[in-house]
């Protein structure tokens, strides 16, 4: 079976066509190699993971890589500190058996007296006696270690998260002040940031100051994809379908309406793919043309994907978001971007828009259209029901003149 355009999980090179992202994974290596410790904080379906496992690939040989998804940990993890240390540590060991067991016989030795510690589960193992173990890890490595944790946002609800990151940043400084072992870098992966995790569990007041992950660098590694990404992975496309489209101009369009949203470019490429004229090779050849394009569009924007029901949602959850967006979009109100109003952090944070010059824009022409047809449609509702109220008033007041 041929490559497909992938828009569920994590983009493999052999089985799904893809933009070369070499570049993104060469500045995080850089930031790695200088022992950054970082979140990759970026809204949904926006190739968190694709980039994980990339990076994954390229740092195996000359790191120890130990990449956790939090989304295997149950809520029942998180009750306090003992069963959040020894969840970690199942899962920490898993990995370690998985990927790292047979290459080090110190590692493969500690990993046996994990087990052991797993295996009492002892109720007074907490985080203080996780973090003993684990940087024993870091010290007996051959290799740097390099923590990845993805999903954080299943922890984003529970104290003892930020309980843990608190006690990486105290190792983290430690290092740098004592020489004590620890891990060369910890990447956290979400689509929140350290400071609004904290915003979901303490009060207004105290957010603000004090983060438990403060040393944390910056990560301003640009994700989306480029017009030049684009075109090499249609230029693939075309070479095993022979088409006839134009790469060049495809990639623009692409990235003209998706500002190189990944989840947004690969969507439209999957429906131009499989849904417009494509019951023969031959039928392919319009699907990949301006009208075509624009139908996949049109398709895109009358269908239910989970990051539109993702990005709806966020409305609903956000009053204050959803107040704002609308008078950005619908009603044209131009608003000044600033980083320090919570509102456009969370619309930022969420993929909804952008600073362009200052000024706060839609993220992309797809979100820009849906959201105003969906507030419109809001509209439209709303005029129904006061024109339904009002013929019930009317139906009221005939009834009682008759009587």
């Amino acid at each position: 079976m041929g490559k497909i355009f992938n828009v569920t999980g994590p983009c493999i090179p052999q089985k799904h066509y893809m933009a070369d992202i070499t570049e993104c994974i060469w500045q995080i290596r850089k930031m790695i190699d200088a022992g950054a410790y970082f979140t990759i904080n970026r809204a949904r379906q926006y190739g968190k993971t694709t980039t994980l496992a990339a990076l994954d690939k390229a740092l195996e040989e000359d790191y120890l890589v130990i990449w956790l998804d939090f989304q295997s940990l149950g809520s029942a993890s998180y009750q306090n500190e003992n069963t959040f240390s020894l969840a970690f540590l199942q899962v920490f060991i898993r990995e370690l058996k998985r990927r790292h067991g047979n290459e080090m016989p110190g590692i493969r030795e500690l990993t046996a007296k994990l087990q052991e510690i797993l295996n009492e589960k002892d109720p007074a193992f907490d985080l203080m006696k996780l973090f003993e173990q684990l940087l024993e890890v870091c010290g007996n490595s051959a290799r740097p270690v390099v923590l990845m944790i993805d999903e954080v946002d299943s922890a984003s609800n529970n104290q003892v998260f930020l309980d843990f990151l608190a006690q990486l940043r105290n190792y983290y400084l430690e290092r740098a002040t004592k020489g004590t072992a620890a891990f060369q870098s910890v990447i956290l992966a979400g689509v929140h940031d350290i400071k609004n995790l904290k915003r979901k569990i303490r009060p207004e007041e105290d957010h603000k100051i004090n983060s438990p992950w403060n040393i944390a660098a910056d990560f301003e590694v640009d994700m989306s994809l480029s017009r030049d990404g684009i075109e090499g992975m249609l230029t693939e496309y075309e070479s095993d379908h022979q088409t006839g489209m134009n790469p060049s101009k495809m990639a623009e369009l692409l990235h003209d309406y998706t500002s190189g949203y990944p989840y947004l470019v690969s969507r439209l490429c999957k429906l131009m793919d499989e849904k417009i004229d494509a019951r023969d090779d031959h039928a392919k050849k319009s699907a990949w043309t301006r009208e075509g394009f624009l139908e996949a569009v049109r398709i895109l924007l009358m269908e239910t994907n989970t990051l539109f029901d993702s990005l709806i949602g966020k409305l609903a959850d956000y009053p204050e978001l959803e107040q704002m967006l609308k008078e950005l979009l619908f009603f044209g109100k131009p608003i000044t971007y600033n980083p320090t109003n919570q509102v456009i952090g969370l619309a930022v944070m969420f993929g909804f828009v952008k600073n362009a010059d200052g000024k706060v824009i839609p993220e992309n022409r797809i979100f820009d259209t849906l959201l105003y047809n969906y507030f419109l449609s809001l509209d439209e509702m709303k005029s129904l029901d006061i024109y339904t109220a009002s013929l019930l008033d009317k139906n009221i007041f005939i009834h009682e003149g008759q009587l």
